[in-house]
């Protein structure tokens, strides 16, 4: 676990890892009406382990989420925003990407994942900021819930489509 200073040392270092680029090369709002980008306690995006945002920011439990109306200045979005609709995940073999089954009422990315090309220098981004956010307690056991969360959302449309 690192104090807080040096958490913001690894968000400011994820995010120039990550740099401007996006999931897709074009905005992925203009498909949905930007409906990841719109929220409230439910449907907002949870902030990383001590992350901090100029969004506003809601309780939903004892997680923090940030809630914003739709428009905000790209580079001052928090990690969550930054990489929806996708999870870094860890693996015996390194990181590897998958999509976020939380998003599938909201993002026709999720429901479509077979269809989509997501921007291979982005997945390239994802893997190695992957490795860094997993390498600190905090965030491997939020991207560990948030993965258990995911593949809770699987199971929960698979019962219904059986």
């Amino acid at each position: 676990m690192l104090p807080q200073k040096d958490k913001r040392r690894l968000y400011r270092h994820v995010h120039r890892i990550l740099g401007t680029k996006t999931p897709l090369r074009a905005d992925c709002g203009t498909l949905c009406g930007k409906r990841c980008c719109r929220g409230d306690s439910e449907t907002g995006m949870l902030l990383f382990p001590e992350e901090k945002t100029v969004l506003h920011v809601q309780k939903n439990g004892r997680r923090q989420v940030a809630v914003c109306g739709g428009v905000c200045k790209r580079s001052t979005r928090p990690l969550s925003c930054r990489i929806f609709p996708l999870l870094p995940v860890q693996t015996a073999h390194g990181i590897r990407v998958e999509t976020d089954k939380r998003g599938l009422g909201i993002c026709p990315l999720v429901r479509h994942e077979e269809n989509v090309r997501f921007s291979e220098r982005f997945l390239h981004r994802l893997k190695k900021a992957g490795k860094l956010l997993y390498a600190d307690a905090d965030c491997r056991a939020f991207l560990e819930q948030c993965l258990a969360e995911s593949a809770q959302a699987t199971r929960i449309v698979e019962a219904f489509l059986k």
